[in-house]
């Protein structure tokens, strides 16, 4: 809770100081993949290729046509799976453990120049609030939703609330179509309640972060 209230005071003071116009904002659609993998949460550990698609809008920000606040709201699929590169063929490569967000970029994006065929970069924080969690042939019962019941505390039910922050580059062909590629850091625990099996010890639990590698193609409507 005090990250998203920090995400948000720092949010709020940007926005009152830049000069938006919302009476111009732009909308369009974005479809695309993530590849996602989430650090010292499974075993064995390896990456998720998943989809992402929604809405997105824009509003300039001053005089030139070159900054811009863009918000999307996105169904975002990310999470991990087994596929370790050392471990095929051992329990829990078929592993897939899947976060599903309903997921809210929020970022300064920056064209390069006045061009209508630029390139821009992005950067911004992320807010992903989780739509569902699948979880298919788990190595242990640790990692499950429901935990272990022979070992009280254990938990592998995902975050309700993941917060990031990511930057990324991407090409825009005349202002309509863009194509766009992204990297997030997850800053929120994703699993807050995983602790690590040899020790059973909540206070040498070692975070667990998101990361999610993300291409996306947007059409705007003009």
């Amino acid at each position: 809770m005090k990250k998203v209230l920090f995400a948000s005071l720092i949010l709020s003071s940007f926005l009152s100081q830049a000069q938006i116009d919302f009476r111009s904002t732009e909308f369009g659609i974005v479809a695309g993949g993530t590849y996602s993998r989430v650090r010292n949460a499974h075993n064995p550990s390896g990456a998720r290729i998943s989809l992402l698609g929604g809405i997105t809008a824009q509003a300039p920000m001053g005089t030139a046509e070159q900054y811009y606040l863009q918000m999307e709201a996105l169904y975002f699929g990310a999470g991990e799976s087994g596929k370790a590169k050392d471990s095929k063929g051992a329990p829990g490569y078929d592993a897939i453990y899947g976060n599903n967000y309903l997921s809210v970029p929020i970022n300064l994006k920056v064209y390069f120049s006045e061009a209508e065929s630029e390139f821009y970069g992005l950067i911004g924080p992320r807010l992903n609030f989780l739509i569902n969690q699948k979880i298919k042939n788990p190595s242990r019962p640790v990692y499950t939703e429901e935990g272990d019941p022979a070992h009280p505390g254990f938990n592998g039910k995902a975050n309700p609330f993941n917060l990031g922050v990511g930057a990324g580059v991407g090409f825009s062909y005349k202002r309509q179509l863009e194509i766009a590629l992204k990297f997030d850091i997850g800053l929120s625990n994703a699993y807050p309640n995983m602790v690590e099996s040899w020790t059973s010890d909540p206070n040498t639990e070692k975070k667990k972060s998101e990361q999610v590698l993300s291409l996306g193609l947007t059409y705007f409507f003009k």
